[in-house]
Parts: C-alpha cells; structure tokens; sequence
C-alpha cells in the first residue's frame, strides 16, 4: 500500500509540472500578445501597475488591474469548487478535477475569441482574454492548493523557490526538492514554449493550453481516486 501511494502522490506531482507548464505558456502568451501583463505573476502584476501609475502608462495600468482582479476571482471561484485540504483527503481529490474542468471551460472560451481574432486582437479584445486567462489560472491556482502539500504551486512559485534554496543551503537530500525544481522548470519551459509559439505559430496557443488542461484532467478521470492517506506530501 505504501509503494502504491508513491506512485500515485508521483504521478500528483507530475500533473502539476503540467499545469506548472500551462502557467508558463499563458503568461507568454499575455506579455507578449495581451498588452504586457501576466496572468498569473500577480506580485509582478501589482509592480506594473505601481510603475505604470507613476509613469501615467494607463493602458498598462488597466491591464495589470484588470489580471490582478481576474485571478482573484478566478482563486476564489475556485475556493468554493475545489474546497480546502481536509483530514483523510486522498491523493487526488475529485472536486480538484471540478475546478480544473471549470477551468478548461475558461480556456475553451478564450480559445474561440482568440482564434476570432485571428491570433491578433485589438486592445479591447487584448484586455478581455487577458482577464479570461488570469480567471483560468486564478482557478487552477487555488485547485491545487487544495492538495495541502508544501511546495506545490503551479502559480506563487518565489516561495517555491526559496523553499527549494533554503533546503539546499540547508544540506537536505535532492530527494526532497526533486518536485519543486521539476515544477519549476516547468514553468520556466512552458514560457519558452509560449514565447516560441506566440511568435511563431499563434493561432495554435490556445491548443497548447487546452492540451496541456485535458491530459491532467484525462488522467484525473481515468485513474480511480485512491483510499483517503493520512499524509498528502
């Protein structure tokens, strides 16, 4: 039963370097396409509209705005459908699953305004499908907050990588931060990959997105959820 679920809290973690990717992409996709802000970088988001209200950059303003107000909807939104860790949670829980189906509906709708678009929207589309994206992983943010493991972020990712730094300083085994750098590189791919498509490829973006959402959620749904685990991590 233990090694069971090692494997099942593996393959946890690997979704999450998927949906790590996803959020990667998207915040290319929103700084190169989408007037400059991200869509899930909040902390970067709240310093943009700092500069941009100094420097009288109202455009940048409203976008930086409009992301931070999208992703705080999107995050509770996905409060009340994916809920909080709970005592006895399994690896996996199924209201997980919800949010991030919600989620790829977000996307799905996204995807249809951009591809209208023709991959190269107007300010005013650019300012809508900014604020879709920052609602899609406002949601994917708090489902995963829903798995209660330390380190496990797809979106806040500088304390990801001050835990991962602090346990190196710390001479912890590489055992131990093995999953925080996978997530993080993932992030750090999924913006290169983002970055290559959106410059090259735009109207397939939003595919990227969609497919990187329904191999988690496929996975989600194919695995039978496993018996409640005292232990998350």
């Amino acid at each position: 039963m233990a090694a069971e679920r090692r494997v099942t809290a593996r393959g946890r973690n690997a979704m999450v370097v998927l949906l790590a990717v996803n959020s990667g992409l998207t915040d290319a996709m929103g700084y190169l396409a989408l007037g400059g802000a991200f869509s899930s970088v909040m902390t970067g988001n709240m310093v943009l509209l700092g500069l941009s209200i100094g420097s009288a950059t109202g455009a940048l303003a409203l976008h930086a705005a409009a992301a931070v107000l999208a992703f705080v909807c999107g995050c509770a939104i996905g409060a009340r459908v994916a809920g909080t860790p709970a005592e006895g949670d399994p690896v996996w829980p199924r209201p997980v699953t919800r949010a991030l189906s919600l989620q790829a509906v977000v996307v799905a709708g996204c995807a249809v305004l951009w591809w209208l678009a023709g991959g190269r929207p107007e300010p005013f589309e650019q300012l809508a499908l900014l604020s879709l994206n920052a609602l899609a992983l406002g949601l994917q943010s708090s489902a995963v907050q829903r798995f209660g493991v330390s380190g496990l972020s797809t979106t806040y990712l500088t304390g990801t990588l001050t835990t991962v730094v602090i346990r190196l300083a710390s001479g912890r085994p590489l055992r131990e931060i093995g999953h925080s750098a996978a997530i993080l590189v993932g992030l750090v791919g999924g913006a290169a990959a983002g970055t290559l498509v959106t410059s090259h490829a735009r109207l397939w973006v939003p595919v990227a997105q969609l497919a990187l959402l329904l191999a988690v959620i496929g996975r989600a749904v194919r695995d039978p959820e496993p018996a409640p685990v005292l232990s998350r991590g």
